[in-house]
């Protein structure tokens, strides 16, 4: 019988979290959707692997057995696919936005040059996942901006530093505005990424600035191009500098902000892994590049 890596994965958070909410943080998924893989791993097996209750997930005899042998079973897994990578000499590296990769293309280009017996691939994540692709092993490393769930269990190197300022539709009474105090955005409606994000959706909505002041959500989206559709149907969302020389729509504009602080990129890698020499060598090039850039 064959079962599907991701949801042994799945199974192993909600056995360590001890429930679906942190699990599904952890994870960057929706609990109804991990609700809904956890049952398919149990209808696989054929055996209930949690008992559930008010309280959390708690383990059967059988999720006991189980979650012993799964760690190990997945760090084999994990080895052999990065065994392979190395083989075939790809590296992969993740991003969220175009304005934190900045003149990685260029870094990536030269890398070639050096290297023509390596291919890296730049694979760009939605605001679902904010590590960009490294909670669930899809990437080597990634350029990542700060702070988002789960990152204590990473290397992480910041490389700089980058002014947040808001999306306005171009109709919006403080659109003419050079500066917008951030206490005039407090009422308005805010993009934000998914709940299960966490602290990534909580920092783009700067709810620890707010003085204790409620955020109003007015969407909810992970995608670029939604994001700006909301702002120009009307919703505000805080944005990096950057946002504006590397996403547009006629109808929204990009304002300074007074009053939170900016935003913080870093390079990201898995703690404690089997050191790649070419990888140190690229990952070492972009940290040079983009903390002067």
């Amino acid at each position: 019988m064959d079962v599907d890596t991701r949801l042994l994965r799945y199974f192993a958070a909600v056995a360590e979290e001890g429930s679906l909410t942190g699990a599904a943080r952890r994870l960057f998924v929706s609990q109804p959707a991990l609700t809904k893989q956890i049952r398919r791993l149990e209808d696989d097996l054929g055996v209930p692997l949690f008992a559930r209750s008010r309280s959390g997930m708690a383990l059967t005899e059988a999720g006991r057995e189980l979650a012993v042998r799964v760690p190990a079973l997945l760090d084999v897994w994990d080895e052999a696919v990065r065994v392979t990578r190395r083989a075939a000499r790809v590296l992969r590296l993740g991003f969220l936005d175009a304005g934190a990769v900045g003149v990685v293309h260029e870094v990536i280009a030269e890398f070639r040059q050096a290297q023509p017996e390596w291919r890296v691939e730049l694979r760009q994540f939605d605001w679902s996942d904010p590590s960009a692709g490294l909670a669930g092993g899809e990437v080597d490393a990634a350029v990542v901006r700060l702070p988002f769930p789960g990152q204590e269990a990473l290397e992480v190197r910041e490389l700089f530093v980058e002014e947040r300022g808001v999306l306005l539709s171009a109709r919006h009474p403080l659109a003419n505005s050079k500066t917008v105090e951030f206490r005039e955005l407090w009422d308005e409606p805010f993009v934000a990424a998914g709940a299960e994000t966490g602290a990534w959706r909580n920092y783009w909505l700067a709810t620890e600035e707010r003085e204790g002041h409620p955020v109003r959500v007015g969407a909810v989206t992970n995608r670029p191009d939604e994001w700006l559709g909301a702002v120009a149907a009307g919703c505000v969302a805080l944005a990096p500098a950057s946002t504006a020389r590397f996403y547009s729509h006629p109808d929204v504009v990009f304002r300074s902000v007074r009053g939170f602080s900016p935003s913080r990129v870093g390079l990201a890698r898995p703690r404690g892994r089997k050191r790649v020499a070419a990888l140190d060598e690229l990952l070492e090039a972009i940290a040079r590049r983009l903390s002067r850039s």
